[in-house]
């Protein structure tokens, strides 16, 4: 039998990256008499993807790129107010509230009796750490890992830490790249509930070796896809 569950946090339970697609979508109107908005787009996902090592995932990653990219498609010449204007982008993106996706709440609440339930995320700890204080969800989790990225080994050392065997282990997410795969590379099950709205960053296919991987339509059929690998097991 699975013994104990985990979920990733943005996309997953809450909202989050229609958020940063809302803030780019200002970032190219406060830009549009320098360059055209797929260019900037472009240049802006280029300039995340060389600052991922720099600043991790998250909030304050995203607008010092955004800031980067203005110098870069300005010539330097970027006025002030625009930087200005950023900076409080970002920190609205802080402060907005937590809005549960569809079914999370009476889903993770019918689950936390019969398994051992564990938070799993990546992001700005801070930013983090408020977004599972104001979802209401905190208490229901048996653990909270914070992690810089979600890596093979970041995900053994997790299974390692709450004494949880990787096959007796379930890891629920919306990324492909980070929560579905090297989970399943660590030796737990996988299942990736599509959120519509990816980062480009976040995609990528699915495993090629499909017995431990399984695709729910949506958060809520999460319960069946437990019980059918439970009864395969």
């Amino acid at each position: 039998m699975l013994l104990t569950l985990c979920f990733d946090a943005d996309d997953t339970l809450w909202h989050n990256e229609r958020f940063f697609q809302m803030t780019q979508a200002h970032f190219a109107t406060l830009l549009a008499d320098y360059v055209e908005s797929d260019h900037l787009a472009e240049q802006l996902l280029a300039a995340e993807r060389r600052n991922l090592g720099r600043y991790g995932f998250g909030i304050k990653g995203f607008v010092l790129s955004m800031i980067e990219t203005a110098l870069d498609v300005t010539d330097n010449t970027v006025p002030g107010h625009v930087i200005a204007e950023i900076i409080a982008a970002g920190q609205d993106m802080l402060t907005h509230p937590i809005e549960l996706l569809p079914g999370v709440e009476d889903t993770i609440t019918g689950l936390a009796p019969r398994y051992r339930l564990i938070l799993i995320t990546k992001g700005d700890l801070l930013d983090q750490e408020r977004k599972i204080a104001q979802s209401g969800l905190g208490e229901l989790f048996d653990g909270v890992e914070i992690v810089s990225d979600k890596t093979p080994d970041a995900y053994s050392e997790i299974f390692t830490r709450h004494q949880t065997p990787p096959d007796a282990t379930l890891m629920v997410g919306n990324s492909m790249k980070s929560d579905v795969l090297p989970a399943i590379e660590a030796g737990a099950w996988g299942v990736w509930v599509p959120h519509g709205v990816t980062w480009e960053i976040e995609a990528a296919d699915p495993p090629r070796d499909r017995s431990k991987f399984h695709e729910a339509v949506d958060f809520m059929q999460l319960p069946e896809i437990i019980a059918s690998i439970e009864h395969s097991m």
